[in-house]
């Protein structure tokens, strides 16, 4: 083979390494050069802090388009009616539980504990009062919020300017399409940024191991195995729990639901698996027009993995950070993931621009974020999994609500009569 064929050839096998692949590569490099060479690791942080510094820098942009685009935007939410309100309901049940069992499951496993992860925020979580942290939530400019970081005021800004824009109808076109545009851009930013991911992840791990030696390295190993445990956990309970309710026929479910969950857990890809969701889902005997009201709301309101791991994150990193939380804001950082996490489905790396925007509003190290990119790609195929069977029980569950029935066996369900 000449050198020019197998220099495309190296070239093609590169880019067929996906960007989760490379940042696991670069955790393995890191850790390794943090314990060979940690003197050389440690001058290495100033590529995660640019890093860190430049996602910081889109929270605001993606925040105001994102919510004020879903809120504002709301109008065809409210004219489904009785089945829009259903899914909402099924949708808010699940993502609490999801929320709750990843907050509690990080308290219970402790996964942060005994690490060490530098701590250079300016403002610590302090311990306040339960009216302190009301007041401080109300914003009294929103470039100040922005200017600041301060995520919670900018959602309640946000909120309140999405439903004045919802109020007004036609006349607020032209800002819901400039939020639109500005969502659309700061998600393209997103993904220019996230290039530059794996140098931040080597230099994070590097730095990490080089302080905390063994500590990081068995940290995120626990974590690893702490997410794991509660998303298959919210499969088997809340989940089969949720669908024995509806007296949604199990065995069939699970029979018509195996092809997108493999899919999703090899490809790691929602928007791979959705295809065959979808088709499958009918097939089951979910008819077409509840699947087509609440398939897309599902895609961004529905995202139960996600919220499991963006609890467990969020624990894992005041832990390891010795970062006392006080039960005040616990509460206010359930509510803060609540608002946040819905609406961004289209954000790469979704999950890590949500954390950003919190650990900023509330004193938690940004150094933590760029090691749980580390090891992102070890949790993300049963997080996308749980994800896109989510995706298709929350259809059953309205469906069997609005008193559809289901044939009996693994059969495909018989075209409706024309």
């Amino acid at each position: 083979m000449s050198t020019t064929a197998r220099s495309t050839s190296m070239l093609s096998f590169l880019r067929s390494i996906s960007l989760a692949q490379w940042m696991l590569l670069a955790a393995v490099g890191g850790i390794a050069v943090g314990f060979l060479a940690p003197e050389f690791a440690k001058s290495t942080r100033l590529i995660s802090d640019i890093f860190l510094r430049l996602i910081r820098a889109i929270i605001a942009p993606v925040l105001f388009g994102v919510l004020i685009r879903a809120i504002g935007g709301g109008g065809a939410m409210r004219d489904l009616g009785r089945i829009g309100w259903k899914s909402l309901v099924i949708f808010e049940v699940f993502t609490t539980l999801a929320l709750l069992l990843g907050w509690f499951g990080g308290l219970v496993f402790q996964p942060g504990a005994g690490m060490q992860i530098p701590n250079d925020a300016s403002a610590m979580a302090q311990s306040t009062t339960f009216s302190e942290v009301i007041l401080n939530a109300i914003p009294t400019s929103i470039f100040d919020s922005m200017a600041r970081g301060d995520v919670l005021q900018i959602v309640v800004f946000c909120f309140l300017f999405g439903l004045a824009a919802l109020s007004l109808g036609e006349k607020a076109k032209p800002v819901l399409a400039f939020a639109d545009s500005v969502a659309e851009i700061a998600f393209r930013a997103t993904h220019l940024i996230m290039l530059l991911a794996p140098a931040a992840v080597f230099s994070a791990m590097g730095s990490t191991i080089a302080t905390s030696g063994e500590d990081a390295f068995y940290g995120l190993a626990r974590f690893s195995a702490v997410a794991w445990a509660l998303e298959a956990f919210f499969l088997l309970v809340p989940l089969v729990g949720g669908l024995l309710l509806f007296q949604v026929p199990l065995r069939r479910f699970i029979y018509f639901v195996r092809e997108p969950f493999l899919v999703a857990f090899a490809t790691t890809s929602s928007a791979a698996a959705l295809p065959q969701a979808l088709e499958n889902m009918q097939r089951f005997g979910v008819s077409k027009r509840v699947i087509g009201f609440v398939a897309p709301l599902s895609l961004s309101l529905n995202m139960n993995g996600s919220t499991i791991y963006l609890a467990l994150g969020t624990l894992f990193v005041a832990q390891a950070a010795g970062v006392a939380l006080s039960f005040e804001t616990q509460v206010m950082m359930l509510l803060t993931l609540k608002l946040t996490s819905k609406g961004v489905a289209g954000i790469p790396r979704a999950n890590f621009v949500i954390l950003t925007a919190l650990f900023q509003s509330h004193g938690l190290p940004l150094e933590g974020l760029a090691m749980l990119l580390g090891v992102d790609a070890i949790i993300d195929t049963i997080r996308t999994s749980v994800n896109i069977t989510s995706h298709c029980a929350a259809p059953a569950m309205v469906a069997r609500w609005e008193g559809e029935q289901f044939p009996e066996g693994l059969g495909d369900a018989p075209e409706p009569a024309r």
